[in-house]
Formats: C-alpha cells, structure tokens, sequence
C-alpha cells in the first residue's frame, strides 16, 4: 500500500515539472499526463458475486516510439455496491504500454500490482473447513489487464479496460479468487503546450500561372479586299517623246 501511495505522489509531483515544459512544442513534448474515472462492474469470482463501483486514476506516458507509448498508472478501486458476497476495494500501480492507430484509436496493455481489501458481506463469510467467519481480510492483488481509449476531441477520451485479478484469500480451498472488473469510463489529457501557438511548417508559396494569350479575331471589314476607291492610282508610264516646249512670252517694249 505505501509503495502505491508512493507511485501516486511520485506521479502527482511531476505535473509541475512538465508545466515547465510548455515551451516545448507539442510533437517533441517528453511527457503526457492523464486522469480517468468510470463505473466500474466487477464479477467477484466468489459464489458468482457482482460489484457496482467507481474507479479513478492517473497515467504518465513518455514521447511514443515507433506509434508504442509506456508509461506508468495508478488507480484506484472503491465498490459502491458490494452485491450480497464480498465487496473488492484496492490501490493498484503499475506500468502499461500503449500503440496508436490513426491517430485516435489507442489500444493498451498493463500489469498492476498493488493491495486490496476483501470486505465480506451477510455478517462474514465461512472457512473451509466452517469453524470461522470471516468479515474481512487485506489482500496482494495482481492484475494484467488491456482497454482501448477512444480520442472524440483533443482533450477527453473514451475509455472501455478490463482487468484479470488474482487476490488471496482464506475462505476458499485454493486460498485464491479471480475477479473480473469491467471499467467504462472517460480520459483527461492535460496539454500544457495548449497556450502556444504552434510552428506550421513552411510552404513555399505557388507561382500562378500566365493567363491565356487571347487570340484577335479580325472584324469583317479588315477582312474585305480593298475596293477600287481605296487603290491608289498607278504612277504615269514614262515615255521616250520628247515633251513640247512652251513659247517664249515676247519681249515687253
């Protein structure tokens, strides 16, 4: 329990830190911090018992590799309605791996581990060989388990996780029962980068093309031959005659 607290604290303690890294563009941000909540069924694996309780916890991922994300998780367990067997309560850490596709659909797996406690219902529950009852008792819990976050917007996910639980216990011959909790639920993601404005890439800009030279269609009267009017009239031929001469006026007495 305390390393679980510990592994919450550790987690919590680093938001600071990477609201310090907002100058760092989104694509190249180092870590990514998320919080989830959701109602949570569980099939308890005693007598066929059910749970109805609520779950809530934090993610710490690093920049993705290849499309593959691991990060680190806390969370929590707290039944609301513990059926008529046993109520699981439990703090559980661990780490989860994470693979995206197109961007929006991120499937993960994980493996917690952390501590539990079996609250038993009905005034207590009998031992195996039925010379005790027992109302309580704490339990190391392993759970493996894989979901799917679904991004609807920038900031908030749907979230589908199953979980496969191992928990001790003394009421059964094989000191163990397997439960099954399935958690619908809805993920924050914080975006410390959110107030800056992002580099777009540079584009060089496109050269328009010239537009279409436009073809002169000559008028119909350019196009009419030119009527006699218009020809200019043909030079005088020359000939080898020799021009009269005009008379002298008489001499003036």
């Amino acid at each position: 329990m305390r390393s679980t607290i510990f592994a919450l604290a550790l987690a919590l303690a680093a938001a600071p830190r990477l609201h310090a890294q907002a100058a760092v563009p989104t694509a190249t941000q180092l870590m990514h911090l998320s919080a989830f909540g959701g109602v949570t069924g569980t099939y308890t694996g005693l007598q066929g018992g059910r749970n109805l309780g609520i779950t809530a916890g934090v993610d710490l991922g690093v920049s993705s590799f290849f499309h593959y994300k691991p990060g680190i998780e806390v969370r929590g367990t707290f039944p609301v309605d513990s059926g008529g067997y046993v109520g699981e309560k439990s703090v559980l850490a661990g780490v989860t791996l994470e693979h995206t596709y197109f961007h929006i659909y991120r499937p993960y797996v994980d493996f917690l581990v952390g501590r539990g406690a079996l609250d038993y219902q009905r005034g207590g529950y009998p031992s195996p060989d039925g010379y005790y009852y027992y109302v309580q008792n704490p339990s190391n819990v392993l759970s493996p388990g894989a979901g799917l976050n679904f991004d609807f917007s920038h900031s908030f996910a749907a979230k589908a996780d199953v979980q496969f639980q191992r928990w001790n216990t003394p009421v059964t011959t094989s000191g163990h029962i397997y439960s099954k909790p399935l958690t619908l639920g809805i993920v924050y993601k914080f975006d410390f980068n959110g107030h800056h404005k992002h580099i777009k890439p540079y584009v060089e800009p496109r050269v328009p093309p010239p537009p279409p030279q436009q073809q002169v269609t000559p008028t119909a009267l350019e196009q009419a031959p030119p009527t006699v009017q218009d020809q200019a009239p043909p030079p005088p031929a020359a000939t080898d005659q020799p021009q009269p001469s005009q008379p002298a006026p008489p001499p003036q007495s």
